[in-house]
């Protein structure tokens, strides 16, 4: 019965990875497409490279979208690690649901209703405040702040649950203040999670268009709102080629992710088993 059902599961999930990655297959190819007509094939050309690279307006939309992302996801790993910790080592503190539900709200719920809450939080701190003044870069990276940080504690969280606390017990039986205890215990074993969510935010945010729409100004415009300004007014190959491009940059450091775990995990098996060298 079991071997019967092989083909047929074997054919689902040949479909499946099809109806996913064949839209992407054919966008790199087009991308090398001489017409200007993305759907009208025109032989090969690689120009459009050419001009996605002297795109002013994509080339800083580019810059932006990477600094914002890279300030707002070491800001969200540095308090969703402090959440994660408030929630699993504080088991009863007042408030602690209220946190709780704090962290979690972000995952569920629509970023319209973020974006136009930001949007409204903003503009009263504006008038009662001065900051932040108008919106921009710095509401762009508060935002993002905001609902990746979710993601960090529940990244976190689940690491540090995990966590045997018996090592950081046994530290400080030793002599070793907590402080102490922390920076050379438990933050180089969590890590792989705080990296984990530190790229988790940073690919969020780096994708983020809803929210973004909501707390920008005219002076800060991200890369997907640059992207999808252009769809609406017709598909552009400079947009194929740039999807190319990410293509090839997530791919490379998807590989590169691979072989750094592959080497980690043959490192720690031959420290394991060190006679099967």
């Amino acid at each position: 019965m079991k071997k019967s059902r092989f083909p047929l599961l074997m054919t689902i999930l040949v479909f499946g990875y099809a109806f996913l990655y064949g839209p992407i297959l054919s966008l790199i190819i087009y991308s090398f497409n001489e017409s200007r007509l993305v759907t009208v094939w025109g032989g090969w050309s690689t120009k459009w490279y050419g001009e996605l690279l002297q795109n002013q307006a994509i080339l800083d939309a580019a810059g932006l979208s990477l600094k914002i992302a890279a300030l707002s996801a070491t800001f969200a790993m540095i308090l969703g690690t402090l959440a994660a910790l408030a929630l699993v080592r504080f088991k009863r503190f007042k408030g602690r649901n209220v946190l709780g539900v704090m962290v979690a709200a972000p995952l569920v719920m629509p970023e319209v209703i973020l974006g136009l809450s930001l949007l409204l939080l903003f503009v009263a701190m504006d008038d009662l405040l001065g900051w932040p003044s108008g919106r921009g870069q710095t509401t762009i990276i508060l935002a993002h702040m905001t609902f990746a940080m979710a993601y960090v504690a529940v990244v976190v969280r689940s690491r540090i649950a995990h966590l045997d606390q018996s090592l950081e017990e046994a530290a400080m039986d030793l002599g070793a203040k907590p402080i102490k205890v922390f920076f050379t215990i438990t933050l180089p074993i969590i890590a792989p999670a705080l990296m984990a969510g530190w790229l988790l935010a940073f690919t969020l945010s780096l994708d983020d268009l809803v929210v973004a729409s909501f707390v920008s100004g005219p002076g800060a415009t991200t890369l997907p709102m640059v992207v999808y300004s252009s769809v609406r007014l017709g598909v552009s190959p400079q947009i194929n080629a740039l999807a190319t491009l990410i293509v090839v940059l997530v791919g490379i450091a998807v590989a590169v992710a691979g072989y750094v775990m592959y080497r980690q995990e043959k490192i720690r098996q031959t420290e394991m088993h060190p006679d099967s060298k």
